[in-house]
């Protein structure tokens, strides 16, 4: 009973120490004069505890320098730099010169012939395509097929002969990262090309050719690369597309079929235009119906038919041209290069 009287003392006690009878102030005088066992009683009465000391709070952390991070860039940041830094006032003087051997097997226009009856066609195809870049804004192209074994290829290189044969300079880029073989028309190395300067790898002039004795230049696929889509997706080649167009008069493109990858159809929409080429007797209507569904943009420039007989083409010049005499006719209808 003691150990009872003795808490209701304790109580009282604390009870009439809040009071504020001499304008002190209660529970903050009580702590501070109170005994020293003031502290349990008021934490078994929910009073309020001591008031902590304020945290210190430690200072913030130096600055990161951004320059610091962009010092060491990963690969494709590299080339983003590389692209800006591209010398395009005389970037044609720096790329190097290849001796023209096209491919046996290529079947290119013989620019010194220039009345023999593929040569003509492509030189009406320039026609047609020069008059509507007069009327809009057309200097890069697509030049793609439904379907493999079709003739894009042939068509491609062919072209860009017939419009390097004026003065302004042309460029043909074999964008075909998948099955490339425009280095294979030409007779020269796949790389350095244009995924090595995509990859920061190589410098841009490294990768382009001139043609000996013509106002062509030529790009090659470049090194391989297990992603080809995903390396066309970069900010690089619009930025290299845009700046080709300045440079070149023309920038033919030569890419993958329409209807087995998306390369063709992503890189149409980063062009002015698309051709496609249809082989007589080959190609079906339904394929390149949907072909075309397949792009984009409906930016089609024409359809180009390849595969027409030798005769059929003869017959509309011979009015114009004849043989001399001892000479024997050597007239070939477009075969396409590629193969299944």
């Amino acid at each position: 009973m003691s150990r009872v009287h003795d808490a209701l003392r304790k109580a009282e006690q604390l009870l009439e120490s809040t009071l504020p009878p001499n304008g002190k102030d209660g529970p903050a005088s009580a702590l501070a004069e109170g005994e020293g066992h003031s502290l349990v009683v008021a934490e078994e009465n929910s009073a309020p505890a001591e008031v902590a000391p304020p945290l210190e709070v430690p200072p913030p952390p130096a600055p990161v320098s951004i320059s610091a991070k962009l010092s060491a860039p990963s690969g494709v940041a590299r080339s983003e730099i590389r692209d800006l830094q591209v010398d395009w006032r005389n970037f044609l003087t720096r790329c190097k010169t290849i001796p023209f051997r096209p491919a046996p097997e290529a079947h290119l226009i013989n620019m010194e012939r220039p009345h023999e009856v593929p040569g003509e066609e492509f030189r009406s195809l320039r026609t047609r395509l020069n008059h509507m870049q007069s009327q809009q804004d057309l200097h890069a192209i697509v030049v793609t097929s439904a379907s493999p074994a079709e003739g894009k290829t042939f068509t491609a290189i062919n072209l860009a002969l017939a419009q390097a044969q004026l003065e302004a300079p042309v460029l043909i880029a074999d964008l075909d990262l998948r099955r490339p073989v425009v280095h294979n028309m030409f007779q020269c190395e796949r790389s350095p090309g244009f995924s090595d300067f995509l990859l920061a790898e190589r410098k841009l002039e490294d990768c382009v050719r001139r043609i000996e004795g013509t106002n062509l230049y030529f790009m090659p696929a470049g090194t391989q690369v297990r992603n080809p889509l995903e390396l066309l997706n970069m900010r690089q080649v619009k930025y290299s597309i845009d700046a080709f167009r300045k440079v070149f008069n023309w920038v033919i493109l030569d890419t993958p079929p329409l209807l087995f990858s998306a390369d063709a159809n992503l890189l149409a929409t980063l062009t002015d235009g698309t051709l496609i080429v249809v082989r007589i007797g080959s190609t079906t209507y339904d394929s390149v119906i949907r072909a075309m569904q397949s792009l984009c943009e409906n930016n089609v420039l024409g359809i180009v038919a390849n595969g027409a007989r030798a005769g059929e083409l003869y017959s509309k010049y011979t009015y114009y041209y004849t043989k001399t005499e001892g000479e024997e006719a050597d007239v070939e209808a477009p075969v396409d290069e590629e193969e299944e």
